[in-house]
């Protein structure tokens, strides 16, 4: 209890300081151990989503101790995130992760969250008729690395090959028009401000899950600055609903070097 009230003062959230108190118990010896812990302590709620990542085996994404409950870094300035952030990215976003959904996936980094969207998306074996991810990233080594992560199993090449994963390189805060509208747009490292132009590429209904570091009129969000993730919901009618859900620690969402 300490501890937990120790990080609630850090992170100035006490759904943030729990769930990593639990991390810290969730690693495994095997990817099924893995989610397989975090969804017993309730890092993972949803059924689907536990399914799709029991999917797809977080070793062919993480360079070095792939079962633990953590970020690591892939070179290049960037992380993959720990599987507990996926699982809360997944679970903001699954009313809109239905099979035959389209989804971009900016910042794509090792192409794992890229490949956990598929799952839910075309359904466990890719049968979700068209289902559609798109992962972008503005480093071409990041998304040669995610190509061929995604390679090292048969589910992840038939995506690749099948044109129901497309890993391109491109700036990220600009979306991707060419396959827009999307019903679920993921953004994996922290933005500056709300960018309006994927707002504008969402479907309606759709949602946006994004970190950002500050709000759009430049003001800081906390009196000493921060990163919180905001959920962005594109209602039938095109009226726009946002919300701050909870304070977190991203990579900044960058254009190329």
């Amino acid at each position: 209890m300490q501890l937990l009230n120790r990080l609630t003062k850090l992170f100035q959230s006490p759904r943030q300081a729990r769930s990593l108190t639990m991390a810290w118990y969730c690693s495994g010896s095997t990817n099924t151990e893995l989610i397989e812990n975090l969804f017993k302590v309730g890092l993972i709620k949803n059924e689907r989503v536990k399914e799709a990542m029991l999917g797809v085996d977080r070793a062919h994404y993480a360079p070095s101790r792939p079962y633990s409950d953590s970020p690591q870094p892939i070179g290049h300035g960037a992380t993959i995130s720990a599987p507990h952030m996926h699982g809360h990215a997944c679970e903001y976003l699954i009313e809109h992760l239905q099979p035959g959904a389209r989804v971009l996936d900016i910042g794509s980094g090792s192409g794992y969250l890229t490949h956990v969207l598929a799952n839910l998306v075309t359904g466990p074996n890719g049968s979700g008729g068209q289902g559609q991810v798109i992962g972008i990233d503005h480093i071409r080594e990041l998304v040669e690395l995610a190509q061929g992560n995604m390679n090292k199993s048969e589910q992840g090449w038939e995506l690749q090959d099948s044109g129901k994963v497309k890993l391109i390189t491109a700036d990220g805060r600009l979306g991707w028009k060419e396959n827009a509208p999307y019903d679920a747009i993921h953004v994996g490292a922290a933005a500056e401000t709300l960018h309006p132009v994927l707002i504008e590429q969402l479907k309606a209904p759709g949602r946006l899950f994004i970190p950002v570091e500050s709000e759009e009129n430049g003001s800081s969000l906390t009196a000493n600055g921060g990163q919180y993730i905001w959920v962005v919901d594109k209602r039938a009618d095109g009226s726009i609903q946002k919300e701050k859900v909870f304070q977190v620690s991203y990579v900044p969402l960058t254009d190329a070097p």
